[in-house]
């Protein structure tokens, strides 16, 4: 105990830990709308869009986030798009638009600089790299979010599940869609940082995945996604911790680990057991 104290009088380690608690948390809120949805894949193919933009500021040798924040926000519209516009399945879109974006930065990574320190950081995960940029966004959007979800509650809902009722209202479903695109894309560029491009959409699917089988409303859902995203990420920074693991995969196992009890536990509850 008395190491994990001086631990965290070091900086970087409390920018690691504000960033990944806002991170989740935001992560858990967008989370709920897109897995109702049914854009629960967006965020490994934001992902995937993240590290074609990541091997192209380290082309042009050019800080990441100023090249992959625009890439990765302007890939979620071009999703959203023509999920709307053409009738597309969502999941369809975000497989298209990654695969090509996939293609993409391998491309560019094999004829620049190849795989180096920068690209690995992003690809598998190094929170404590969190800068004080990180911080200042992850504070931005949090604020954000937590103020739609105070302010728009029921539209969100409506918006969520009935589109065609949410229009009859008088509601932009259109404007709330591109908004949680836009919010869910600078999360992925942040949780890319932490995550990594390989398993960022974890951090986006499983708190709504596991608190959906646990709730029986919309209210609870979110609330629920939001402290299971939280308490993940602290026992995943503790495993990484005592383990010595890295911090992105120790997170995804308790995720996992989680899903497959409150599964049983409802298995059980509902006696299917």
């Amino acid at each position: 105990m008395n190491e994990i104290i001086s631990i965290l009088n070091y900086t970087f380690i409390q920018r690691a830990l504000i960033c990944g608690i806002l991170i989740s948390l935001c992560a858990a809120l967008v989370g709920v709308v897109l897995v109702l949805k049914n854009y629960s894949m967006i965020g490994h193919g934001l992902g995937e869009v993240g590290f074609a933009a990541l091997a192209l500021a380290v082309a042009l040798n050019l800080p990441p986030i100023y090249v992959s924040v625009p890439l990765v926000v302007v890939a979620s519209f071009i999703i959203m798009f023509i999920s709307q516009r053409k009738g597309e399945s969502g999941d369809i879109t975000i497989a298209l638009v990654s695969t090509g974006a996939l293609a993409i930065g391998i491309i560019i990574t094999s004829i620049s600089t190849g795989f180096n320190v920068d690209v690995a950081n992003y690809m598998f995960g190094s929170i404590l790299s969190m800068t004080k940029t990180d911080v200042i966004i992850s504070v931005i959007v949090s604020i954000v979010l937590i103020l739609c979800y105070v302010f728009f509650y029921n539209r969100l809902f409506l918006v969520t599940y009935d589109e065609s009722y949410a229009k009859t209202k008088g509601i932009s479903v259109t404007t709330y869609q591109f908004l949680i695109s836009f919010l869910t894309a600078i999360i992925v560029v942040l949780g890319m940082r932490m995550m990594g491009t390989l398993l960022i959409s974890s951090l986006i699917v499983f708190p709504a995945f596991i608190a959906k089988g646990l709730t029986s409303s919309f209210k609870e859902l979110v609330v629920s996604s939001a402290i299971i995203s939280i308490v993940c990420f602290i026992l995943g920074i503790i495993l990484s911790f005592f383990v010595n693991l890295p911090t992105g995969a120790s997170i995804a196992i308790i995720y996992i680990g989680l899903a497959i009890i409150s599964k049983v536990m409802v298995r059980f509850a509902n006696g299917a057991l």
